[in-house]
């Protein structure tokens, strides 16, 4: 399907494809992105928040950490979403052995209504240097 014969307003040459040149060029992206999905029981809401709110800020000062954002669903208090951002595959791994990650896991262990979910994605746009 021609997208730029359905949408002729949009302008095509972006960061993504930033002119003639970049047709050429090879296609990678190297970033690490996990998203993690928790539900909290009620109970936990404010707890866990302020916990996750001290180990997202420390985690986000990791070298190997290039964005971590900590999400509350707005209809559902209860669901949380960490979305996380690693510059190497090595980075994750890194993560978990820091202080203040084994803290929070101990602290917000039994505040899970249910067990949380992760899956690994590789960004596609923005581009690397965009992070």
């Amino acid at each position: 399907m021609d997208f730029r014969r359905l949408l002729p307003e949009i302008r095509w040459q972006s960061r993504l494809s930033p002119g003639p040149c970049a047709t050429n060029r090879p296609y990678h992206r190297s970033m690490h992105i996990l998203i993690v999905q928790a539900r909290v029981k009620p109970e936990f809401i404010d707890a866990f928040k302020q916990a996750t709110a001290i180990n997202a800020e420390n985690s986000a000062k990791e070298p190997g950490v290039a964005r971590f954002d900590f999400l509350q669903q707005q209809d559902d208090p209860s669901r949380f979403v960490l979305y996380e951002v690693y510059r190497d595959a090595s980075a994750p791994a890194q993560h978990k052995q820091t202080a203040h990650y084994l803290a929070w896991a101990e602290t917000v262990s039994h505040m899970f209504q249910e067990p949380r979910t992760r899956a690994f994605f590789t960004n596609v746009f923005p581009v690397d240097d965009a992070f």
